[in-house]
């Protein structure tokens, strides 16, 4: 079961998904993108299991949440201290999948430990963690064509990922098959339960309710120079990626976990980038023993 929530910031409003157990500890997650808070539907049974209350949280303007002008890695980290406090939470967990991985990191830059006390990126879409685009010899041709256009050319970028929300909300088989065609065997074998390609093609639909300009924003967020160094991140941070990933490769995030001076490397052999369903249960008990000690 989930259940849909409202949390007011200011004049603007966050959209979020509760999944899990209502009464277990906080974990708030950063969606990837193209995706939304639906995505949090996707971990409600290993959530459940490790007695978490797993939130997923639309971004600004993307899915339910309204647009934020100047919205920034440092405006998002307070957005998700907002959302804990409104949920009555402490003491909270994140957790970030793809493009939803910068983000996280960016709560462990920003937020303060004794309120924060697990971070996890997954797979993580850290483009410009050290500088703009300077994963870019790392990409393949549509993501490195991607970065250029986000640099370069904005026009061509938001033409770019308008065809995306066409395809994602008109052309949802043809959606679905050019992801299966993108990533490897073993995410092929997480999609091949069609509920949780259902969900997955769900909450990529919704990213795109108030068109693409959110998605836009947000992406060429993670291309540009990031206003936070992650070598000054002194708190545990984990780094989960898939070994064999063909979205974003493991040379990105290996990089970005060597220079954070207390990163914890998860890599799982042979994983893609859907190792944050597959490993779902490991990489959320990992932020319910980090919970359950602050709380001791």
């Amino acid at each position: 079961m989930t259940r849909e929530r409202i949390v007011q910031a200011g004049n603007r409003t966050i959209a979020v998904l509760e999944a899990g157990d209502p009464a277990g500890p906080l974990v708030l997650h950063n969606h990837g993108g193209p995706s939304s808070r639906l995505e949090a539907a996707l971990f409600d049974s290993p959530a459940r299991a490790n007695g978490l209350r797993f939130v997923g949280v639309d971004r600004p303007g993307i899915g339910g949440s309204d647009p934020q002008p100047g919205r920034s890695f440092a405006s998002w980290a307070e957005d998700l201290v907002l959302v804990a406090d409104a949920l009555g939470a402490r003491r909270f967990a994140v957790t970030g999948w793809s493009e939803g991985g910068p983000w996280a990191l960016a709560a462990a830059a920003y937020v303060d430990p004794a309120r924060l006390v697990h971070a996890a990126s997954i797979g993580g879409a850290c483009y410009g963690t050290f500088g703009a685009g300077w994963a870019a010899q790392h990409l393949g041709s549509l993501d490195a064509l991607g970065g250029r256009l986000a640099l370069h050319f904005r026009p061509g970028f938001k033409l770019m990922y308008e065809l995306l929300g066409l395809s994602a909300t008109h052309f949802e088989q043809s959606y679905g098959k050019a992801i299966l065609k993108a990533v490897n065997a073993a995410d092929r074998q997480v999609l091949a339960d069609e509920e949780v390609m259902r969900m997955f093609l769900a909450a990529s639909r919704e990213c795109f309710r108030q068109g693409a300009d959110g998605l836009v924003v947000d992406a060429t967020l993670l291309y540009e120079s990031w206003p936070f160094d992650m070598a000054q991140v002194k708190r545990p941070v984990h780094f989960w990626q898939g070994t064999a990933d063909t979205l974003v490769p493991e040379v990105i995030n290996r990089t970005v976990a060597e220079r954070t001076p207390a990163a914890i490397w998860h890599p799982i052999e042979g994983g893609g980038h859907f190792i944050a369903l597959g490993n779902a249960h490991d990489i959320l008990a990992l932020a319910a023993r980090d919970l359950a000690s602050a709380a001791s």
